[in-house]
């Protein structure tokens, strides 16, 4: 599974992605940036990724279009670099399950502070 990082999340965390997502990266590293969801979408459905986003907008674009591809939304109160990195890798395997396995176009992974 290959994840596209939407333009919310930074590209200095794909290259602590490529081991356990081969071929990850981030809309701005292959040319997306600033353009619309839809571009994208499109993207990321021609080419085999799965979507990660912090907002809602990808999450509604799988409930209108289905899937592929898939989209990850990330909801944390403290979304510094490490905790998305933590939450992708930590939830590895859960992913895989929902995505793959389950074959559901979305998976909201929500990360409170105690």
């Amino acid at each position: 599974m290959k994840l596209l990082l939407d333009e919310n999340l930074s590209r200095r965390l794909v290259p602590f992605l490529l081991t356990a997502y081969p071929g990850s990266t981030q809309v701005v590293l292959v040319g997306l940036e600033a353009v619309d969801d839809a571009q994208v979408w499109q993207y990321a459905k021609a080419n085999d990724f799965v979507i990660v986003t912090q907002d809602a907008d990808f999450e509604e674009l799988s409930l209108v279009k289905g899937h592929p591809p898939s989209v990850i939304w990330i909801k944390t109160t403290h979304p510094s670099r490490s905790t998305i990195l933590k939450i992708l890798l930590d939830q590895q395997s859960l992913i895989h399950e929902v995505l793959i396995n389950q074959n559901q176009g979305c998976i909201e992974i929500t990360q409170t502070q105690s």
